[in-house]
């Protein structure tokens, strides 16, 4: 791994980002794209970067497009495609999961329904069908309130 800025901080983010479930090599990329040059990365700029092979870059960098936390740049006059972070990725990923919560939500309720033996259990899915609901409509919310504060700070 060369002298990039921000390397510790990055592994570290990336590890607490792994703790919470996201794969690791994915979160390595990620977290790496937060410290790049204003360009981006090349994929075998990553590689170098993180000290992995191409193979390893490839499919995390795959991944993280698919779930458009990352973007690829193509830039006139050449042949390899950059990386860099979309703006707003983690409003977008956190306001994009909103209708997973309803939906789960809604499949907490069904179980409950069904158990009805169990009233211990009944309560507690309906405690977290609750929770999920309030997610679902405060996310969102919460994405906008945090965009009209940007907005209010670049003024």
């Amino acid at each position: 791994m060369g002298d990039h800025p921000g390397t510790a901080p990055a592994e570290q983010a990336a590890a607490l980002l792994a703790a919470a479930g996201m794969s690791r090599m994915p979160a390595r990329v990620m977290m790496a794209l937060v410290g790049s040059p204003d360009a981006g990365y090349t994929a075998a700029e990553l590689g170098e970067r993180l000290g992995v092979s191409p193979a390893a870059v490839s499919g995390a960098v795959r991944y993280l497009v698919s779930m458009r936390l990352i973007q690829r740049v193509s830039k006139p006059g050449e042949r390899r495609d950059r990386y860099d972070l979309v703006d707003d990725a983690w409003a977008g990923m956190i306001t994009a999961n909103a209708p997973m919560y309803a939906t789960l939500a809604a499949a907490m309720d069904d179980i409950a329904d069904e158990n009805v033996d169990a009233p211990l259990s009944v309560a507690r899915a309906r405690d977290v069908a609750d929770f999920l609901r309030y997610l679902a409509e405060r996310m969102p919310l919460l994405a906008d309130e945090w965009q009209a504060e940007r907005q209010s700070r670049r003024r």
